[in-house]
């Protein structure tokens, strides 16, 4: 279980329905050159720029990484193809993290969305990836019979890096 982020190089749709087929779009696409016998294409500049900020901001996830570090695969490169990176962070990074990650994306000219909440980012008004990630805990516990609150300690333990 994480939150994901799906950033891209292109326009920018216009509008949340765009935004949906746009995403949905590229997944198959990069699910495609997944598969691929000669392997995914490496990462653009314009992507490769987006990893590098990210990881100014944010240290890669290894056998030292603290709280600090919201990743929840490294290396972070290797969630990229082409155009197109699609990442994992653990729901505790994202509260911290998605939003900062978002502007750095915008700030490069690239795409930011969050299909958990099916929403470009940047955007002011954007569910707080802390309710996403409530959601989250409760929905889970709901399905294992749990209470919430017992199903975040645990699923905090998880998901968190200390």
């Amino acid at each position: 279980m994480s939150y994901d982020l799906a950033i891209w190089e292109g326009p920018k749709p216009g509008s949340q329905s765009e935004a949906i087929a746009e995403y949905e779009r590229r997944m198959d696409a990069m699910e495609a050159a997944l598969d691929d016998p000669g392997g995914p294409a490496p990462a653009t500049p314009a992507i490769r720029a987006f990893i590098d900020a990210a990881l100014t901001r944010f240290p890669e996830l290894d056998d030292e990484s603290g709280p600090e570090c919201p990743w929840a695969a490294s290396p972070l490169d290797g969630d990229a193809v082409g155009a197109m990176i699609y990442f994992p962070m653990t729901f505790s990074g994202a509260e911290f993290a998605r939003d900062p990650l978002a502007e750095i994306a915008d700030s490069l000219g690239l795409v930011c969305f969050d299909p958990q909440i099916e929403q470009l980012l940047p955007d002011p008004d954007a569910t707080p990836a802390s309710t996403v990630s409530g959601r989250a805990y409760e929905a889970l516990a709901a399905r294992r019979g749990t209470a919430a609150s017992t199903q975040r300690n645990w699923l905090g333990r998880l998901f968190r890096k200390n």
